[in-house]
């Protein structure tokens, strides 16, 4: 039974589209079972890639750590099934450019067997901090396809305070279906994991967002709240219009709240996780298990089954097209994720990561992309549907004039990419092409400005620290200078300070030679032997020191007598 929602908000733009979710709710979640190899990437998550722990021929358990995160922005990866470790080699990934990454290959042995894992916890006795750090060491990163690491946005920092934790269970996108069939099937745990996130965050109240296609999810979702005896969480049905399920259009529509330009939810005091993020929360603090599967769906007319499976990670997209009969004649393009966010991929060997939702084995009919393009005839289509009050048209031209600063001054940043200005282009520009090509552009502008300015500061703490020296080497000259010209007591003061110094030198140095003629004092206790040598020395010496008469010398001072 529906139940009628709260008020709502309403934000601008926003399309409504045909959900194509209908054959993949039919049936229920599957377990797909182990492949024949696991390809593991470093990086499934936004951030650093994680540090690889393990090498060729190591034996690792199921939930073993394989790859820990290498930053803050980054998450640990583990074993999804037992086996051995083949190697760590760069493969293709789910990415539009289709480019290779580090993955870890694993040969599974077919035993599933887990490795010794963390002992169970009580999550209330926890401090937000411990529990924010065994939801990080579990490597859960957001599963709505974003990838930003849980802990991080569990911690919303000494400065902020969070009111409101939204569940994010809208589902927007045409032909995704796998958080329907999982609230379905978990709602409990999901209702458990959203508690423990409130636990973390010491958030006031919680509210789940579900649109009204998915009458029997929120049935469940509101039984299991019923049925826990959870307070301050509230299951609200919202109306169906593309993209709700973006983070500020569904704060919007819950809350009425607006987040700002270039900021973050944080900002208003909200903070907004998708309900598959719950479920990965639930299984990492109650069952002691990391993330290592995930729901995907399967769908489109170019594969013969459709439905939703629980994959490990690491499972090539292969494995499970022909868990569901394999293609069918009409395929045609592989899409990871919906029609309007997700992107092609040439191969079907790319591997499962924790961000794939849904994988969309699409006809010519479905989503045959424009062959070409027309110029844009200003008809502001594209204005009227954006979500946040862009102005598509305008960041198409700059886009295309490559003028990035009157891009940010329009906020490029602020698009969330859910394609609706391209849907509705009359001239089938690939708008949001245009919009990936200058964020791109524009950050790795900054990252060269960054560069940039490190050098700098190299050079000019550099040229800082020459001149110190510089300042130093001429103060110590001045220093001995002034000492040289300053007179000795007892001197003239009218005396030039360079003769006296030559003066100086003479008395020091004819003091010297007056101590040569000094009798040695250590001569006692000597044998007669000693004696008589120091006696010939004497001699030696007293014969050498006779001037020479007439120019000549002693015949006994010549050489070779």
């Amino acid at each position: 039974m529906k139940k009628p929602a709260g008020k709502l908000w309403h934000f601008m733009g926003g399309l409504h589209l045909p959900d194509h979710k209908d054959v993949s709710t039919r049936t229920p979640i599957q377990q797909l079972g182990i492949p024949g190899r696991l390809v593991i990437p470093l990086q499934q998550h936004i951030g650093e890639p994680a540090e690889v722990l393990v090498r060729a021929g190591d034996r690792v358990s199921k939930g073993q750590i394989i790859a820990r995160a290498s930053g803050y922005y980054s998450a640990s990866i583990h074993a999804s099934t037992s086996g051995t470790v083949v190697d760590t080699i760069e493969q293709p990934i789910a990415h539009p450019s289709g480019l290779s990454a580090p993955c870890i290959i694993i040969k599974p042995d077919g035993d599933d067997r887990w490795g010794k894992l963390p002992p169970q916890q009580d999550y209330k006795k926890l401090t937000p901090s411990t529990l924010r750090s065994l939801i990080r060491e579990a490597g859960i990163v957001g599963l709505g396809g974003a990838g930003f690491p849980t802990f991080i946005k569990l911690n919303p920092g000494a400065r902020h305070e969070i009111d409101t934790l939204i569940l994010n269970g809208a589902e927007c996108e045409p032909y995704i279906s796998c958080d329907d069939m999982l609230m379905r099937e978990r709602a409990e745990d999901v209702i458990q994991g959203l508690i423990i996130m409130r636990h973390a965050l010491q958030a006031k109240r919680c509210l789940i967002g579900i649109e009204e296609n998915k009458q029997e999810a929120y049935d469940a979702m509101r039984l299991a709240t019923h049925a826990l005896g959870v307070a301050d969480v509230e299951v609200i049905m919202i109306p169906i219009l593309y993209p709700t399920g973006g983070e500020k259009q569904l704060i919007r529509i819950l809350t009425g709240l607006e987040v700002p330009h270039d900021g973050l939810p944080i900002d208003v005091s909200v903070a907004v996780h998708n309900v598959a993020t719950a479920a990965a929360v639930y299984d990492a603090v109650e069952k002691s298990q990391p993330l290592i599967s995930r729901v995907v769906t399967v769908t489109g007319d170019g594969v013969h089954g459709q439905g939703n499976a629980s994959v490990l990670i690491g499972t090539p997209i292969q494995e499970l097209i022909e868990q569901f009969g394999g293609y069918t004649d009409k395929a045609q393009r592989l899409i990871i994720g919906g029609p309007m966010m997700g992107f092609t991929v040439s191969s079907d060997q790319i591997p499962v990561t924790k961000t794939t939702n849904c994988i969309l084995v699409a006809s010519p009919q479905e989503t045959s992309p424009p062959d070409t393009h027309y110029p844009c005839i200003r008809c502001g289509d594209c204005m009227d549907v954006c979500p946040v009050s862009l102005l598509p048209q305008q960041l198409y031209w700059y886009a295309r004039a490559r003028d990035f600063d009157k891009l940010q001054n329009y906020h490029l940043f602020d698009c969330i990419e859910c394609g609706c200005c391209a849907y509705v282009c009359p001239s089938q520009i690939p708008l949001v092409q245009y919009y990936r090509f200058a964020k791109t552009a524009i950050w790795e502008q900054e990252r060269s400005r960054s560069k940039s300015s490190l050098a700098r500061q190299r050079f000019e703490f550099r040229e800082d620290r020459l001149e110190q020296e510089k300042r130093e080497r001429a103060e110590r000259m001045r220093k001995k200078k002034a000492a040289l010209n300053k007179p000795k007591a007892g001197s003239d003061a009218n005396e030039d300070p360079k003769k006296a110094a030559i003066k100086a030198a003479l008395e020091r140095v004819k003091k010297k030679q007056a101590t040569r003629g000094v009798e040695k004092t250590n001569v006692d206790n000597l044998t007669p032997d000693q004696q008589g040598k120091i006696q010939q020395i004497n001699e030696r010496r007293a014969t050498t020191q006779v001037p020479a008469q007439n120019g000549q010398t002693d015949q006994a001072d010549k050489p070779g007598t």
